[in-house]
């Protein structure tokens, strides 16, 4: 008997074939056409492991689908990570079927022992060049190995079981859900990346509540400001990367019209930042708190939440979701009072409850009333001559400057101080800073200790599929660090 998941694709993709399901590049596929592509995948991956060099078009989301359906485990392969390391990547899995577009697989040198799959349009036999045949053991229960962000050091993998993702996408009983009887009229709008566990969430959120959704090949403020005038979403998503954007554009209350809450998360919001959002377009921003490990969120703002504490709770993430446990310990593993700094554990909703306590590396407080701060990384903490300084703290002081876009902080090893901090500016487009300028900025709102001993503007910071910085690659601006 398939899974939950599994069916509920199957469920969908056939209420109503000739309906449009994906609008791309202002052009709708239809449910029917990307069944008969995820059927033809399934036929040729069946209940093994398919590596996905995954991108945000109408063909992947199909072959993610069509894995899905049949059972298999989708292995997530970023194909933006440059030729060698992709090769790399790849060789080390050791996979049976690699699916992707046909130069994406042509880098990988001839040679390679699996079958690949090439694919064309939605409408086109997937080009098959066959392996060597053999027998793959799979990863049971698992529907998509996926990558971390990578925030820190290469992305690692992450299993994401059937069960997560049907309690994630349908609800925490999905076995007794009913299937949708007929497709949703709205109309949601997907710009996350399908290489990271935001877009792969919103894709099947959409397909499991048979809803079509215009996909993105990335966020680009005015295809999504198109997007949102054509379609008039109720609820949007923005990582706070793309919210700063919005934020800091020439768009207006008229052209986000319908939008009635943005949600947003992957990374942390500055409270200023979605309050100025609220103040510009009149639309409350509602934080919640995830990561790739917990296969969905385990806090949330909820729009009556947010409308009766936001004020006094600004800042924080939110509370519980339904059938979610947090608490905050401190280094011995042992629960703090309410309102006391600690390490954050997790039981999500989305796992089995008999897994116990998932500590994270996130430093947070619980307040008597359940709400939730995060108060940043607790392996990212730099240490200046016995001063704690939290990265975020420095970073959303940075970006309260008007010329600011963004920001990211690390620490610099120092002989004397053991580390000092040291920041990478990005700047508004127009928009004009110097580093003492924003010196005198920081000055004002935080200790002397926590100042970054040097500020590096740049054109574009380098950024995860997710939109964190990618703090690595920010390593390189600072060649002593």
């Amino acid at each position: 008997m398939p899974h939950p998941l599994s069916q509920r694709i199957d469920d969908v993709l056939g209420l109503d074939p000739s309906a449009p399901a994906i609008q791309f590049d202002r052009q709708w596929h239809t449910w029917g056409r990307l069944g008969v592509l995820a059927d033809r995948v399934s036929a040729l991956v069946g209940s093994g492991r398919a590596g996905i060099m995954l991108r945000n078009s109408p063909v992947h989301v199909a072959a993610l689908l069509g894995v899905l359906k049949g059972g298999g485990t989708v292995v997530v392969i970023n194909p933006s990570r440059g030729d060698e390391r992709t090769r790399a990547d790849i060789e080390s899995l050791d996979l049976p079927v690699i699916i992707g577009l046909p130069g994406d697989l042509a880098a990988l040198a001839p040679g390679t022992a699996a079958t690949t799959v090439g694919l064309g349009d939605v409408d086109s036999a997937p080009r098959v060049t066959p392996g060597v045949a053999r027998q793959d053991p799979g990863r049971l229960g698992v529907a998509v190995w996926m990558l971390t962000s990578g925030t820190t050091g290469p992305p690692k993998r992450v299993d994401l079981t059937y069960d997560m993702l049907a309690r994630s996408v349908i609800g925490r009983y999905p076995e007794t859900a009913p299937a949708p009887e007929e497709l949703r009229k709205g109309v949601a709008i997907v710009n996350s990346p399908l290489v990271h566990v935001g877009g792969v969430f919103r894709v099947l959120l959409c397909v499991a509540e048979a809803r079509p959704f215009v996909l993105l090949p990335k966020f680009d403020l005015t295809q999504w400001a198109d997007a949102v005038r054509e379609h008039r979403p109720k609820a949007v998503s923005l990582v706070p990367a793309a919210l700063r954007t919005v934020l800091h554009s020439a768009l207006t209350r008229d052209d986000l019209a319908g939008v009635a809450v943005v949600t947003s998360g992957t990374a942390p919001l500055a409270a200023d930042d979605a309050d100025a959002f609220t103040a510009k377009f009149g639309i409350p921003v509602l934080t919640s708190y995830a990561a790739t490990e917990f296969g969905g969120g385990v806090a949330s703002w909820t729009l009556a939440d947010h409308q009766k504490y936001w004020q006094d709770k600004r800042g924080s993430v939110g509370r519980a979701n339904p059938g979610a446990r947090l608490r905050v310990v401190d280094p011995d593993g042992v629960p703090v009072e309410p309102g006391t700094q600690g390490v954050l554990e997790v039981i999500p909703a989305q796992v089995d409850p008999d897994t116990g306590w998932m500590r994270t590396t996130d430093l947070a407080r619980i307040d008597a009333d359940g709400f939730v701060w995060i108060l940043g990384r607790a392996d990212q903490a730099i240490i200046r001559g016995g001063f704690k300084i939290m990265p975020d703290e420095v970073k959303n002081a940075l970006e309260s400057h008007p010329a600011v876009a963004g920001a990211a902080v690390i620490g610099r090893p120092d002989a004397r101080l053991g580390e000092t901090p040291v920041a990478l500016v990005e700047l508004h487009t127009d928009a004009s800073a110097g580093s003492a300028e924003l010196i005198t900025h920081l000055e004002q709102r935080l200790a002397r200790y926590e100042i970054p001993t040097e500020v590096v503007i740049t054109t574009e910071i380098p950024r995860t599929p997710s939109g964190k910085p990618d703090l690595t690659a920010v390593r390189a601006f600072f060649p002593s660090s």
